[in-house]
């Protein structure tokens, strides 16, 4: 199968943070690869921008270096490769100060009425400041549109500030609040498999559906980002955007149309519907962790601590949360998240589990009937496994096995499956918000997300010691299981 390709505008893309590690393993290599396929056309501009001073021959350096390390060497043709380095350039800007703005003014201004797409891959603190700069040196056109990366925020009240900074430069259907997340194959198949198919959506609800599980878990720990991390936690870090994202995608109504505010509509009535978690009830549906030194699939692995250099931190690295949605559709059905680090594998999958059937006529000789499951991967290997109960094959009575109806979406279509930064940059440049959260939608995250946080703030005991290789404490399976239910595991 061949996939259509539908190029995009001329553009020029400025990636402040420029030499920072998102522009570096991500920006520039997803880049590269619209560019190999033709989808970007025409004298399409790349520019990075960052404090250090550099040469558009350096710069073009280090971009040969990441495409080189994140690109696979099958799909890095050395032609292609140097048409699309001829594209790149450089400016040393510092985003806080006066330096530099003329000299990208300069650039900009050679082509004014051309799309341009101002990325800010740096500090969330610098976001506001960025975007008033951007504005007073009169660079935000009518086709301006900016990138801003998770997380949008700690809280409500910061969220609110960053939010109307930025919204005082660029107007909201110019702003494009990313969450890969959004990006992946896999998530806009969800909509598609609710939307497309006659087979779901009558069952998609409380009367059919026990429970849901959202999974995404890493086996890595923080890897250099303690600074960050041990300032936001795993409630912040996944949850608050990710998680909930992809559980608004689960839960929303079915929208009128993909138009961008259509689905962000019903999205934000999923996040409003969700009961509230406080000082009340935070004990008994939330449990955190900390991971202490293991084994990950790599090795040996260090404590939370140890990577972080402190001796004690009531950040978590791990959380689990029993979420309920008071509306008709959802009344009653448990939503089971749950995200951390140095857990057992790298998975990131949701699981929707049938209510088992009300009565069995094969008797006890045929087995046990498991529920119908359908999940959802995301990561590693991107996908939907529907399982079922069949007979088993061969003579000697009626005897049930669960066996999956298995997707690969690498198998099932014979094409290379895109990152997610590749598909959310084109409808950047497109100008299509759907993909993307709008500030209410981030707003509202953080309004169920601040009393976790303040209640967990106010509790004697932090986080609870689990370690590295196993999937988070044994509180979390308590969790779970004090309702009848347990944590799906791949291959189960």
């Amino acid at each position: 199968m061949v996939s259509r390709i539908i190029s995009v505008e001329t553009f020029d893309f400025v990636a402040f943070g420029g030499t920072g590690d998102l522009v570096r393993r991500k920006l520039l290599p997803a880049l590269f690869q619209r560019d190999v396929v033709g989808q970007i056309e025409g004298p399409t501009r790349i520019i990075g921008v960052a404090r250090a001073h550099m040469t558009r021959e350096e710069y073009r350096a280090f971009a040969r270096t990441a495409i080189e390390a994140h690109v696979k060497e099958a799909e890095r043709d050395p032609q292609a490769l140097e048409h699309f380095l001829d594209r790149l350039d450089y400016v040393a800007v510092d985003a806080l100060g006066d330096s530099g703005w003329a000299d990208l003014g300069k650039l900009l201004n050679l082509e004014p009425d051309r799309i341009r797409v101002f990325y800010l891959a740096t500090s969330p603190d610098l976001f506001g400041g960025i975007c008033q700069r951007l504005g007073a040196a009169g660079l935000v056109t009518d086709k301006a549109r900016v990138v801003v990366e998770k997380p949008v925020g700690k809280n409500l009240k910061s969220a609110n500030v960053v939010n109307k900074a930025v919204g005082a430069v660029f107007p909201e259907q110019s702003i494009f609040r990313i969450d890969h997340y959004l990006g992946k194959e896999t998530v806009q198949n969800l909509m598609a498999l609710r939307f497309a198919n006659a087979l779901f959506e009558p069952i998609w609800n409380a009367a059919h559906i026990d429970h849901v599980q959202i999974t995404v878990a890493e086996s890595l720990g923080v890897e250099g980002r303690g600074g960050y991390y041990d300032t936001a936690g795993a409630l912040r870090d996944m949850v608050q955007n990710h998680i909930l994202q992809l559980l608004c995608l689960v839960a929303m109504e079915p929208p009128s149309s993909l138009d961008a505010n259509s689905v962000r509509d019903e999205k934000l009535k999923v996040l409003k519907a969700l009961k509230p978690i406080d000082e009340s009830n935070v004990d008994h549906l939330t449990v955190r962790g900390q991971y202490t030194a293991g084994a990950s699939e790599g090795g040996p692995a260090a404590g939370y601590l140890e990577e972080i250099g402190k001796p004690e931190s009531r950040t978590e690295t791990f959380v689990a949360l029993k979420a309920e949605i008071g509306n008709w559709r959802w009344a009653g059905t448990p939503f089971y998240l749950r995200s951390g680090k140095r857990l057992a594998q790298r998975c990131s999958e949701i699981v929707i589990s049938f209510r088992p059937i009300p009565f069995s006529i094969f008797g006890d000789g045929a087995g046990p009937i498991a529920r119908n499951e359908l999940v959802i991967r995301l990561q590693p290997d991107e996908g939907v496994k529907l399982h079922l109960m069949i007979k088993d094959p061969g003579p000697g009575g009626m005897r049930l096995r669960r066996v999956p109806l298995d997707m690969s979406f690498a198998e099932a279509f014979a094409v290379r499956n895109p990152d997610a930064y590749e598909r959310l940059i084109m409808d950047v440049v497109r100008g299509n918000q759907t993909l993307f959260m709008r500030r209410d939608e981030v707003e509202q995250a953080w309004r169920w997300i601040d009393p976790i946080l303040e209640a967990w703030a106010q509790a004697p005991d932090g986080p609870k010691a689990y370690r590295s290789g196993t999937w988070g404490p044994s509180a979390a399976i308590a969790l779970i299981e004090r309702d009848g239910r347990t944590w799906h595991e791949d291959g189960a």
